[in-house]
């Protein structure tokens, strides 16, 4: 008789926090955008007509976005206002997901990062909805731990 083997089942998405940097009162209900890509650089040769070689190129990461719900905290909105100053102070940021009973299980590390945006929340009289506002981040490079 063939033995099975465990099959794990995958990892929700809801169990995150994000550390940045010095920063300890942001917490975040929605993180989006850690993508990473290779560049692709095409080469012709002379003499092979029919062939364009495409090779590795750099590495390119696209911004990441951080939601959360407005607090009294005026730390990240400081952050922006001295990047925006050009008193740019580069942090670690660290987007922690953990397993259904709280275990750190992945760690996406972004080095070097700086705000590059910051978005108000939408007002709509009538709802009674949280304020939420965006923090758009650009870095350096991704390390996956």
């Amino acid at each position: 008789m063939a033995r099975t083997a465990a099959r794990p089942d995958p990892i929700t998405t809801f169990g995150f926090h994000v550390e940045v940097g010095d920063i300890t009162e942001a917490v975040f209900s929605e993180c989006s955008g850690i993508q990473a890509e290779l560049q692709v650089d095409e080469y012709m040769q002379g003499g092979a007509n029919d062939t364009v070689y495409r090779l590795p190129g750099r590495a390119r990461f696209t911004n990441v976005t951080l939601r959360r719900g407005i607090t009294t905290s005026d730390e990240l909105w400081r952050w922006w206002k001295e990047t925006l100053r050009g008193r740019i102070s580069r942090k670690e940021v660290a987007i922690v997901l953990h397993n259904r009973k709280g275990d750190e299980v992945m760690r996406w590390t972004l080095s070097d990062a700086f705000p590059v945006k910051w978005v108000a929340p939408p007002f709509r009289a009538g709802e009674n909805s949280a304020a939420i506002e965006a923090l758009e981040l650009a870095y350096q490079s991704l390390r996956l731990e």
